[in-house]
């Protein structure tokens, strides 16, 4: 039996709220030292994990994304921007491009926007015949298994916004000239589709949240709240079984230290505890 799906017209209310910049920066912060932490264990113990974002334009993506990644190592993950195919990627299976950028172990891999785009922008765009984007809910769930079963930990996030909240944040963009290039002749079209992309993105939920799988669908109306929102839920889903405790220190590298750099640091270190000494 499916779990109840997300729907578009049912979002998480985000009750979080910041007395001030300040605040809102501690909260931030907090989630991206535990984040730093987690990419840490998942290099020790070489897992995987990917991160999926969709939503529609201007719902926040990118900035989540910067906020996620602000304190990472910058070796141990890597941002997909997915567009349109490239020209070697195109007559191939859509999933053919995607599996060139799984993670290696040890790794993250953060994907703004992905394979969903089969059912959301190719089925509302007519880019693809209905049998073959109604096809791809059956093979999503698959690949997704796929990934799942071989160890990978997998979070996928859709932010969403209304119609209001778009078009002021358009009109921003529009009025910085630090932020027109955000902004494309692309993005006024796929307004003027609204209606049919949010039945697409209501089936997409219906079709393809899944217990191991599931969607998080998150209210992107308040910049600050969804940050945190998000960021929270990362740690949440990405440490699940994870000791993200730092490890005590080797012996062999104080013993090192001592011998050849004349130091004696055991006095100075912090206690571990024994869970950590793994």
């Amino acid at each position: 039996m499916k779990n109840a799906a997300p729907s578009l017209n049912r979002l998480v209310s985000l009750d979080k709220d910041f007395k001030s910049r300040k605040d809102y920066e501690q909260c931030l912060e907090a989630h991206q030292q535990t984040l730093l932490q987690i990419q840490q264990a998942l290099f020790r113990t070489n897992e995987r994990a990917i991160v999926v974002f969709e939503g529609p334009d201007a719902s926040g993506k990118g900035g989540v994304i910067r906020r996620a990644t602000q304190w990472l190592d910058p070796r141990g993950f890597r941002v997909h921007a997915v567009g349109a195919p490239r020209a070697e990627e195109q007559g191939r299976h859509y999933l053919w491009r995607f599996f060139q950028h799984l993670p290696p172990p040890g790794r993250i891999a953060i994907f703004d926007r992905s394979w969903y785009g089969r059912v959301l922008v190719e089925r509302v765009e007519e880019l693809t015949e209905e049998s073959a984007w109604r096809r791809a809910y059956r093979e999503i769930k698959e690949f997704e298994r796929w990934l799942i079963d071989d160890g990978v930990r997998l979070c996928k996030v859709y932010l969403s916004i209304d119609r209001k909240e778009q078009d002021r944040r358009f009109e921003e963009r529009l009025s910085n000239p630090r932020k027109y290039w955000k902004l494309t002749e692309e993005d006024i079209r796929n307004r003027l589709r609204w209606d049919d992309y949010s039945a697409a993105a209501d089936e997409m939920f219906q079709e393809t949240h899944t217990k191991k799988a599931p969607w998080h669908l998150i209210d992107g109306r308040h910049k600050w709240r969804t940050r945190v929102h998000v960021l929270g839920l990362l740690c949440d889903v990405l440490s699940e079984g994870l000791d993200i405790e730092p490890p005590s220190v080797d012996p062999e590298l104080l013993r090192a230290a001592r011998i050849e750099l004349g130091l004696d640091l055991e006095d100075s270190l912090p206690e571990t505890s024994s869970s950590s000494k793994s």
